[in-house]
């Protein structure tokens, strides 16, 4: 088994859940109680809003180029990156990292493909629907991805960086990204809904409205354990 190297805080409650997943998806696949070696680098997600709001790319590849290096030093012998906003500079990030990384955004469209999903939709922080890194490789396999509209945006991304980011769940905010996924499905036709925020299934936990809800966070720990296990 390979050592897994994570860079975590981003935002701290999806790395708890990326910890207890890596763990339980673990033993579910093993005999024992054996658990994978582990290292995580968890830093401050101010730090990335900052460095994403004002567009610094190569301020921000070198920020995360430093941690996945130094969990390389630690021992770790393949990383990950716990967030889907980062891998704005995956690409770049992967560049120079001296140890293999999965890629969140990959990962995601392998299951999309797998369950014929071909118009989805994507929720996530305003960075994440603004650009096009999903859409790239998404677009590649033939997949179609449709995002909110731009006030839905906003609405998505104030509730995840005010209440969702610090665990604060609330029943009103779930009705209302529900209602924007219906939206989405009666006028746009998604077929999927890409949780596309490590945050976002801590509020939507399950699929609605007949069409699946792809935890990007889940997908991710998947092929974590998968790569770990099998190389």
């Amino acid at each position: 088994m390979k050592k897994i190297g994570i860079v975590g805080g981003l935002g701290p409650e999806s790395t708890i859940d990326y910890y207890k997943g890596i763990i339980n998806a673990f033993r579910q696949r093993q005999v024992g109680l054996a658990t994978p070696e582990l290292i995580i680098y968890s830093t401050d997600v101010s730090r990335l809003l900052e460095l994403v709001e004002a567009k610094e790319w190569d301020n921000l590849v070198d920020w995360l180029a430093k941690m996945v290096n130094a969990l390389h030093s630690a021992g770790a012998e393949f990383a990950v990156i716990g967030s889907n906003t980062p891998h704005i500079v995956f690409d770049k990030v992967e560049s120079r990292s001296p140890i293999p990384m999965l890629s969140i955004i990959d990962e995601t469209c392998k299951r999309a493909l797998s369950m014929r999903v071909k118009k989805p939709g994507l929720m996530g922080t305003k960075f994440t629907m603004e650009s096009d890194f999903f859409q790239k490789i998404f677009h590649n396999v033939g997949i179609s991805i449709i995002v909110p509209a731009k006030d839905e945006q906003q609405y998505i991304h104030n509730k995840l960086i005010s209440e969702i980011e610090f665990g604060i769940i609330k029943n009103s905010t779930r009705q209302e990204l529900l209602s924007i996924a219906k939206r989405m499905i009666d006028e746009d036709s998604i077929d999927g809904l890409i949780l596309g925020c490590t945050e976002l299934p801590m509020i939507l936990e399950k699929d609605e409205y007949g069409i699946p809800f792809l935890n990007t966070t889940a997908i991710h720990i998947d092929s974590i354990v998968d790569y770990c296990i099998r190389n």
